[in-house]
């Protein structure tokens, strides 16, 4: 009995050791599985994890630069930057946003609008780090917001740089606006390699020179090196790299001349364009009706663009380079050039008109019924005869006119500083071909060269083209690309860069033809069609009288005004150069459904001539209609 305990005892002292050496070995590999550990991470990826414990205490916060301001010729401000208070929230870091936003009206104001802007931001820039609830916080709202904020996990009050435009719509298509950066601007910055040179921006150009000369206006964007504690917050900053303010744009274009004439034009639709012959600079830019764009700076809210964009007036739309209208009228100085130059008409060249032109069988009427008797080549320009210019038209043929007014520059780009200019429609046969899918459609018909020599027809140009042509006539065929920005001013090193004119070509023109098609537009506006609105101007000017049909009649139908609804009533057009010796502004201005170029558009001229000439309003403006009361309202 006693030999069977010794026994057994041997064996659990055998067991227990047997254990404790097992438990001795995993302890022994444990400890060295755990040197081995902290071996690699203290010596071998030292380096490594020092690198990403430095970076969890020091966050990288990008500086946004200052945006360039845009001034005018006279330097005068068109769009200057100011700060303030935003209070933004990070979508990331807050659970629920739209309790958030109900709590957050509890502590500062949020109006209705205020949510329908930060819902459409949010629903257009998803991938936005912050996005502002409310912005131009007053300092009692900071500071009770700051009382608050352990309440708010996840919004913050930022310091941001507002963009601000003092004149509102005053040339708003010129200067164009800002808006927060979407996909679509992100995919371009990363198109064009700078997407680094944004980090920490959240604007940027989306229309006119914002968006045209953004990496001008933009600027370098800085970096701060910020010390940080556990909770993310800021305890000091150690380097800094400071950004670098964007260029300053200095503008051809005179805001006191815009405003003059954004004053005559009024209340009515159209665009002008008023640009100087020798430089291609353009000193007033006009599309009406306008925009404030100070309505983008913060977002626009849904209501404003609703507005803005289901308006039918089409305030956004940039008529100066993007409508697109026939001629009329205005396009005769220019037929008139055509047939000199291609020898199918002289000085001393005439014809009756009796007040129509037969074609084919069908009778092409002139404007004035009964026609105006022996017409020569200056008179049809002075008295604006149809009949004369169906007849060039139909000798010249469609070939060598489309080829001769491509050279002026009508159905191409003008190449202004802007973008989203439209190309028009200078008809020819080829136009036609590629315009049309059916065959009966693609074949030129001699008929329709007829009213191609009026300005009708298939002709649409926008109001740049125009105005490009009628500077490059007045120059004697010198034509210069039209520009807005005159120079750029770099803060930082002082250096100013001049935007240099562009010749862009040297029409081959005989000087006796300029002089001669000038001469008589100089009658026009001295004893034709423009003298009531050009009467006793003080300098000598060109010019031409213009009405564009908006919707065609029937053959033998009379057009009659008051019949018609207004927005498909003529437009009114009128063309002017000044002084006549040695043109310093070109003028091109379109009053949509306006009626005769006489009524609407030629007042509109001539305010802006006289202001811009002698410096001075003149002492009656013509008011709409006072112009065709006394005139024989042909265009």
């Amino acid at each position: 009995m006693r030999l069977a305990e010794l026994r057994n005892h041997e064996r659990e002292v055998y067991v227990f050791q047997l254990r404790v050496g097992v438990a001795g070995v995993v302890v022994l590999v444990a400890f060295a599985l755990l040197f081995a550990r902290f071996f690699q991470l203290q010596v071998v990826q030292h380096d490594t994890y020092a690198s990403k414990a430095e970076d969890n205490r020091i966050s990288i916060v990008p500086i946004a630069p200052n945006r360039g301001l845009i001034l005018d010729r006279n330097g005068v401000v068109l769009a200057r930057n100011y700060s303030a208070y935003t209070l933004e929230i990070f979508p990331a870091k807050v659970k629920d946003l739209e309790r958030t936003i109900q709590e957050l009206g509890e502590v500062v104001e949020v109006q209705a609008k205020d949510r329908s802007r930060f819902r459409k931001l949010h629903a257009e820039t998803r991938n936005a780090e912050s996005l502002p609830i409310r912005t131009r916080l007053t300092d009692s709202e900071v500071a009770r917001f700051a009382a608050n904020r352990y309440r708010f996990p996840g919004v913050e009050i930022k310091a941001r740089l507002f963009r601000q435009y003092p004149y509102g719509d005053l040339a708003s298509h010129v200067i164009g606006y800002i808006g927060r950066i979407n996909t679509k601007d992100q995919e371009r910055l990363t198109e064009l390699d700078v997407e680094a040179n944004y980090r920490g921006t959240d604007f940027i150009g989306k229309t006119g020179l914002e968006a045209s000369y953004q990496q001008e206006l933009h600027g370098t964007t800085g970096m701060e090196q910020v010390e940080i504690d556990a909770a993310g917050r800021g305890i000091r900053t150690l380097a800094r790299t400071p950004a670098q303010a964007g260029n300053n744009l200095t503008l051809t274009l005179d805001i006191k001349l815009q405003e003059v004439a954004e004053t005559a034009f009024g209340d009515r639709r159209g665009a002008l364009v008023a640009i100087e012959p020798a430089t291609g600079g353009v000193l007033a830019f006009l599309s009406k009706p306008g925009f404030d764009p100070n309505l983008f700076v913060d977002g626009i809210d849904p209501q404003s663009w609703a507005e803005l964009n289901n308006s039918p007036d089409r305030p956004l739309n940039n008529r100066a380079i993007a409508g697109i209208y026939p001629p009329g009228s205005t396009f005769k100085p220019f037929m008139a050039m055509a047939a000199l130059e291609l020898g199918k008409r002289n000085f001393k060249s005439a014809i009756h008109d009796p007040g129509y032109f037969e074609f084919g069988g069908r009778r092409f009427r002139d404007s004035k019924p009964g026609g105006n008797g022996y017409v020569d080549l200056y008179k049809s320009i002075v008295v604006s005869s149809d009949t004369f210019y169906y007849q060039v038209a139909n000798d010249l043929g469609i070939d060598a006119i489309a080829g001769f007014m491509s050279k002026f520059g009508f159905g191409a780009k003008s190449g202004i500083d802007l973008e989203g200019e439209s190309i028009g429609v200078l008809p020819s046969p080829e136009w036609k071909q590629k315009r049309f899918s059916k065959p009966e459609q693609k074949k030129w018909y001699a008929g329709e060269t007829i009213s191609i020599g009026i300005g009708q027809g298939y002709n649409a140009y926008t109001p740049i083209q125009i105005a490009v042509a009628l500077a490059t006539l007045a120059a004697g065929g010198d034509m210069y690309r039209p520009r807005l920005v005159d120079h750029i001013d770099n803060l930082r090193t002082g250096e100013r860069r001049n935007i240099d004119p562009v010749l862009q070509q040297r029409i081959p023109l005989k000087p006796e033809n300029v002089e001669f098609v000038k001469r008589a537009m100089a009658g026009v506006n001295k004893e034709g069609t423009g003298a009531r609105a050009f009467g006793n101007a003080g300098y000598t000017n060109g010019g031409k009288t213009g009405t564009a049909q908006v919707i065609g009649m029937k053959q033998g139908e009379k057009y009659d005004e008051k019949k018609v609804a207004e927005r498909h009533r003529d437009h009114s057009l009128f063309i002017v150069f000044a002084p006549l010796e040695s043109p310093k502004i070109a003028l091109m201005v379109i009053v949509e459904n306006g009626g005769f170029g006489a009524r609407a558009a030629a007042p509109v001229a001539r305010t802006v001539l006289d202001y811009y000439l002698l410096g001075k309003l003149p002492e009656r403006v013509l008011k709409p209609g006072a112009a065709a009361e006394e005139a024989d309202e042909i265009d």
